[in-house]
């Protein structure tokens, strides 16, 4: 259906534009991977692994905006934001925020929504419709 292609759209720009305002700023302020090596190290990780965060918030989502190989930039959302909640998050995973939501709602949005684009795919308004 029509309306199909274009909710896909829609969850397209969304979950990209969102996310990858992340990784530009990562881009713009590179002083911003210190602490994410630092996490990366503690788990035993080269902490330049942490340059793996530009594949989760720069490509996926430029992937998942233009529609080509959409699919694989939801995977590598889905995987930046796994390694978001183990190195960052982890304590507030059974947590209230101070308004009454969910204490990691962005963090989950931005999980679910990747999985949701790594399921369904582009749809037909896509540089590559898959």
């Amino acid at each position: 259906m029509q309306t199909d292609n274009i909710g896909k759209l829609i969850l397209r720009l969304t979950v990209g534009v969102l996310i990858l305002f992340h990784g530009i700023a990562k881009v713009l302020h590179p002083d911003m991977l210190a602490p994410i090596m630092k996490n990366v190290a503690s788990l035993g990780l080269p902490g330049p692994f942490a340059y793996a965060v530009y594949l989760g918030e720069v490509l996926g989502p430029l992937l998942i905006i233009l529609g080509v190989f959409a699919r694989l930039g939801g995977v590598l959302v889905v995987i930046n934001m796994i390694f978001a909640l183990i190195l960052s998050h982890t304590p507030q995973l059974l947590t209230l925020a101070k308004n009454g939501g969910y204490g990691l709602e962005l963090q989950a949005f931005y999980l679910f929504c990747g999985l949701t684009v790594a399921i369904l795919g582009s749809g037909r308004y896509a540089m590559r419709p898959d």
